[in-house]
């Protein structure tokens, strides 16, 4: 294809001039055919990349097509049920929640329900009335002095700078009036965090906004910014699911005056995130840097967020709480499913553990400890309907928080551009002309309703099941598609028995 370019192309070219010269018009034709061709030349002779070495011209076809595969396959190829990592149909669900419309869907489930997969709630025939008040838990045990009563559900960790200043306006906003919390990211408490909403302050391995010139860990600019009344929580990041035991990067080409201000660090310059942290380095070391953090807040809850891994380390948190008698007043369980805005796949696809198993691993071992009573457990990685609540509930979660719903009551489309600064919707960038696109009233109100509408659904769903509270939400509310495979085996005789003892 390269030879043939080049060969028909100044035959083509010769000819396009020799007439445009002959009939002294359409000058513009042959000059914009040169510039193509003259752009084929230099693809022709490049050597990084083959498609444009081989196909001088049509290669950028591939290239153009590959940067919209995603709105490719969202608006032409999927099914309701398609997509990841969220389905069309989830996605549309928080977008009606979030605009305040009607959430029903007709013509009956497009899921394959008589699959092993399936998992549904046993309703009762004595169904109740569902509540109108939305349920609350309160968070801090007796080592707290400043216990705070959260949501049941409510903003997962997103730093500004992952995220738009606009939307984490939008977002505080939006918590404020839901009288929910806004959790931070480990980024830094950013002037946008400060619209009124409750915060949880994440403090991450690289210490923003409370390390000092080397990086290490500042209790002095920490017992400053943890007094801020908008403060309510303080959680520890030891990992996240998308990304376990990696550390993060900050671009210096990213690392803004303003945001240096925020974190900390010097603008211009790339920051590293370690993958540990340097104030503690075992278990025993993390719970004294719990109380450290408790007693510097003034008595406000703290704890810590963790994606499980190796099992024993956990195991070993749990045993040093008996032995220092320090108990973290919440634990945050994010499953592998967990999301970032930029992970190398191999972490985002084969690290850590799921949330599901997770929460049951981590209930059990506080139990055995007997320590499960003096903290919270939040659930945390693709917690995303009223279903998926009450299923990390019901696997011994006390709250959840999520991170991506509240991105599509943001208007998020899952264009899976976060990692790049060219989020078409001015989430996920700091472009400042794909921001404005963002309006800060009109999303606000869309996060406020997003929350309220799902956490309803919730008191609908569990009075569906004749409970009366969130405390009796368990397993057995639960039915799953392999147990009807084996109700099916009981029902229906095995009719090729007797086949295969011909054979």
């Amino acid at each position: 294809m390269r030879d043939k370019f080049l060969r028909w192309g100044v035959v083509l070219l010769i000819i396009t001039w020799a007439i445009s010269l002959l009939i002294r018009a359409h000058y513009w034709i042959p000059i914009l055919l040169t510039v193509i061709y003259m752009v084929g030349v230099y693809n022709a002779n490049q050597t990084k990349h083959a498609i444009l070495r081989n196909f001088p011209v049509l290669g950028y076809f591939r290239y153009f097509f590959e940067s919209i595969s995603p709105e490719m396959q969202q608006y032409f190829i999927e099914r309701e049920t398609d997509g990841k990592p969220f389905p069309r149909n989830e996605r549309s669900a928080a977008y009606r929640r979030a605009k305040n419309l009607s959430d029903t869907v007709a013509f009956g489930t497009q899921l394959n329900i008589n699959h092993r997969k399936y998992e549904g709630i046993k309703h009762s025939i004595y169904a109740k009335s569902p509540k109108e008040e939305l349920p609350r838990v309160m968070v801090g045990n007796e080592q707290c002095s400043q216990p705070y009563s959260a949501s049941l559900f409510n903003i997962s960790a997103m730093s500004f700078g992952s995220l738009s200043d606009r939307a984490q306006i939008s977002l505080n906003r939006g918590a404020k009036k839901g009288n929910f919390y806004h959790n931070t990211g480990e980024g830094g408490i950013s002037p946008y965090h400060m619209e009124g909403g409750d915060l949880c302050w994440q403090i991450g391995t690289g210490y923003f906004g409370c390390r000092d010139e080397e990086g290490k860990f500042s209790a002095e600019l920490f017992a400053e910014k943890s007094k801020i009344p908008n403060v309510k929580m303080i959680e520890i990041k030891l990992s996240q699911g998308a990304k376990p035991g990696h550390g993060g990067v900050l671009p210096g080409s990213k690392n803004t005056p303003e945001i240096a201000k925020i974190r900390h660090v010097t603008p211009g310059m790339t920051i590293i995130s370690p993958p540990s942290h340097s104030a503690f380095s075992n278990a025993a070391g993390l719970l004294k840097f719990v109380q450290q953090l408790r007693e510097l807040s003034g008595g406000k809850p703290v704890g810590f967020k963790l994606c499980i891994g190796d099992t024993k380390e956990f195991e070993e948190i749990c045993a040093q709480m008996n032995v220092l008698k320090i108990y973290p007043d919440f634990i945050t369980v994010d499953g592998a499913e967990g999301g970032t805005g930029a992970a190398p796949p191999e972490f985002s696809d084969g690290v850590g553990m799921p949330l599901e198993p997770a929460l049951m691993f981590v209930n059990k071992t506080l139990k055995s400890y007997n320590v499960r009573n003096k903290l919270r457990v939040i659930a945390s990685g693709k917690v995303l309907t009223s279903l998926d609540i009450l299923r990390a509930i019901a696997m011994g979660a006390d709250m959840c928080n999520n991170a991506r719903g509240f991105m599509f009551s943001l208007g998020c489309i899952q264009a899976l551009r976060c990692n790049n600064n060219t989020c078409p919707t001015g989430v996920a960038t700091q472009d400042k002309m794909l921001i404005k696109g963002l309006d800060v009233t009109d999303k606000a109100e869309r996060v406020y309703h997003f929350h309220k509408n799902t956490l309803h659904t919730c008191n609908e769903l569990i009075a569906a099941a004749g409970r009366d509270s969130y405390d009796q939400v368990d397993a057995s509310m639960f039915m799953r598609g392999d147990e009807f495979d084996q109700l099916a085996d009981l029902y229906f005789p095995d009719i090729l028995g007797n086949v295969k003892n011909r054979n």
